[in-house]
């Protein structure tokens, strides 16, 4: 009885902790990591230093879920200009554990995604983000992290339409900052 006693409570002082490791929430740095794009060439979040980051991470399934708030930063970097481009840049992780599609048809995708945005595409070939971050599997997740990397904001699934003004001008006091 007292093993039993003993392993409960040690299991619920150890599972919140464990519960806790990996998982990204607002006001805490954000671990680093090293991924690659199309090439293998290595990025790491400070590979844009200086810089607000709007990091996408996505299930290639569902690439398309948060088109209309990237068309809207997109929007607010290159034709109203109310996010400085010198202190901001957006790129996408496409999560790799999350989809049967085959690689040429993923790369496929990332290429087009890449083009449309201007941007640069990762790719997390071990799900390092759902180890690391607590990043769900077979969804799309955008996280904003200032230019120290701490994590400003966290979006699971799809961003309401009345929800963007509000990120995007948070993102712009940001990069002002």
């Amino acid at each position: 009885m007292k093993k039993l006693l003993f392993t409960l409570l040690l299991a619920a002082l150890i599972l919140p902790f464990a519960a806790a490791q990996g998982k990204l929430e607002v006001g805490q740095k954000a671990p680093e990591w090293v991924l690659t794009d199309a090439s293998r060439q290595e990025f790491t979040m400070n590979s844009w230093p200086g810089k607000v980051l709007q990091i996408n991470y996505v299930d290639p399934d569902n690439d398309d879920l948060n088109d209309p708030f990237n068309d809207a930063i997109d929007k607010a970097v290159d034709i109203d200009k109310i996010i400085d481009k010198n202190a901001f840049k957006g790129f996408g992780i496409v999560d790799l554990q999350s989809t049967k599609l085959p690689d040429g048809l993923v790369r496929a995708i990332a290429g087009r995604k890449a083009k449309k945005y201007d941007t640069t595409i990762l790719f997390d070939y071990m799900g390092l983000l759902h180890e690391k971050w607590g990043m769900p599997m077979d969804s799309y997740t955008i996280v904003i992290v200032d230019k120290n990397r701490i994590v400003r904001g966290v979006y699971k699934g799809k961003i309401a339409d009345g929800d963007i003004p509000g990120i995007i001008e948070m993102i712009t006091k940001l990069t002002k900052e």
